[in-house]
């Protein structure tokens, strides 16, 4: 089609909420007014009066398990379950098989996703121990940052030599992403309760065995670092309180060397849910306290944390049945993660400009994406129209996960997706995809 008209919505941009209609021709948006009377021929006029229209949401955490893991998920149909869950940009991590942590190997990733993503794209290189040559090839302008495991690692992406961590450093202005558990305090945790227990240890202990300590230790010990060196860092799944004092707000976004990221499991649950959900939501970092969960909601509101993602991370339902030391942590989060916030909205946990915020905006701002994240002329029309009138329950038959389950399972959410454009076109309409047009990979201002 040659143009999109979508008419009298809610505009969310910018921290103001504006009935307006919003015109697409092509791939970007050409036009935003009060009024919109002169637009091409055969243009697809979309009537959403009373539905807020967002910029798309960028994810900027995501394992989807291609190459090597394909039983789990895939890029199709975990980008295919992104959209329909209004997210149309997402940055995947490298800990598949084979990791991302040469540059072949990553090219061959941008390959797979070019031919089969729904959404938008990038991927994280992945350093180790003894890569920092390669690590140092990568393209700024077209890569999405530096991750690199200080714990709970899969092959050999943990990431514990001092003196290689501080060469990495030092050695490149790329954005550097962190997952942050102290290895050695887990591992000791976990002896203790294997002594008592055995391999099956009770899924309530998992937030004492990946406990606050850990996490404090490795995350201060990181911004220690980065403050020593320069380093853009950015810190991912915050998990306690304790940790969200060490991160400002006393300075705009964009002046920020130190930023953070708090996913949608860590604000939605809480360690009184191990009962009903088990290993479902066994993540690392673990869900920890309700005390936890209000002071990380504190800290996003209070912008000392930056950014909502997912951390989607699927795997088999029969994965998860395992004993504790047996099965696997990560969850499926990104058909659901923007209807969990909607629901937050709806409850005045925080606005809905707050929420565009921390899920469209910063993640543009911090990983300095060209043309998207905002409802602006001239950007990419990414964007999502949502019915906040229209309840829906999760359940087996409407999951799209490869995995086939979900950690919402019975949970009913007031608030529909009905539409999702990716690049100016009309990819996700009320349950029905455009399975013909594919996602385009990231550019970054760098």
């Amino acid at each position: 089609m040659s143009a999109v008209l979508i008419k009298k919505a809610n505009v969310v941009n910018e921290g103001i909420t504006k009935v307006l209609d919003v015109l697409i021709e092509g791939e970007k948006i050409s036009s935003i007014e009060k009024n919109i009377e002169n637009y091409p021929d055969n243009t697809l006029i979309i009537n959403a009066q009373d539905q807020f229209l967002i910029p798309g949401v960028i994810d900027d955490q995501v394992h989807f398990r291609e190459p090597g893991l394909t039983h789990k998920a895939d890029i199709a149909s975990e980008s295919r379950a992104a959209v329909a869950g209004g997210i149309t940009s997402f940055i995947e991590m490298p800990n598949t098989i084979p990791q991302a942590t040469t540059q072949d190997v990553l090219e061959d990733k941008f390959k797979i996703a070019a031919k089969n993503s729904y959404a938008n794209y990038s991927f994280m290189f992945g350093g180790t121990n003894d890569n920092l040559d390669e690590l140092i090839k990568t393209d700024a302008k077209n890569v999405a940052g530096i991750k690199l495991f200080l714990g709970s690692s899969t092959g050999n992406m943990l990431v514990d030599d001092e003196e290689v961590l501080k060469k990495i450093f030092s050695s490149t202005k790329m954005l550097i992403a962190v997952h942050c558990e102290d290895e050695q305090t887990i591992k000791n945790n976990l002896e203790k309760n294997i002594a008592i227990y055995g391999e099956d240890i009770p899924i309530e202990l998992h937030p004492k065995i990946r406990s606050e300590e850990a996490c404090y230790i490795s995350s201060s010990k990181a911004i220690a670092l980065a403050k020593e060196t320069g380093a853009r860092l950015h810190v991912f799944h915050l998990s306690t309180e304790k940790e969200t004092n060490l991160f400002t707000n006393k300075i705009p976004l964009e002046e920020k060397q130190i930023t953070a990221e708090v996913c949608v499991h860590h604000l939605w649950f809480d360690e009184s849910d191990y009962k009903d959900k088990g290993n479902l939501i066994k993540w690392n970092p673990a869900v920890k306290t309700a005390k936890d969960r209000a002071g990380l909601w504190k800290a996003l509101l209070d912008d000392r944390l930056d950014i909502i993602a997912t951390d989607h991370a699927p795997h088999t339902f029969e994965e998860k049945q395992n004993v504790y030391t047996k099965a696997p942590s990560g969850g499926p989060l990104v058909q659901h993660g923007l209807l969990a916030m909607f629901e937050a909205v709806k409850n005045d946990q925080f606005s809905i400009e707050k929420l565009v915020e921390k899920m469209c905006h910063n993640p543009a701002k911090i990983f300095k994406i060209e043309k998207r994240g905002f409802i602006k002329e001239g950007f990419f029309a990414d964007l999502v129209l949502i019915d906040t009138n229209k309840t829906q329950v999760v359940n087996k038959e409407n999951i799209l996960y490869k995995c086939g389950w979900s950690p919402f399972e019975g949970t009913k959410f007031h608030s529909t997706i009905s539409h999702t454009f990716v690049n100016g076109n009309l990819i996700y309409d009320q349950g029905k995809f455009n399975d013909n047009i594919k996602g385009q990979r990231l550019v970054f201002n760098r």
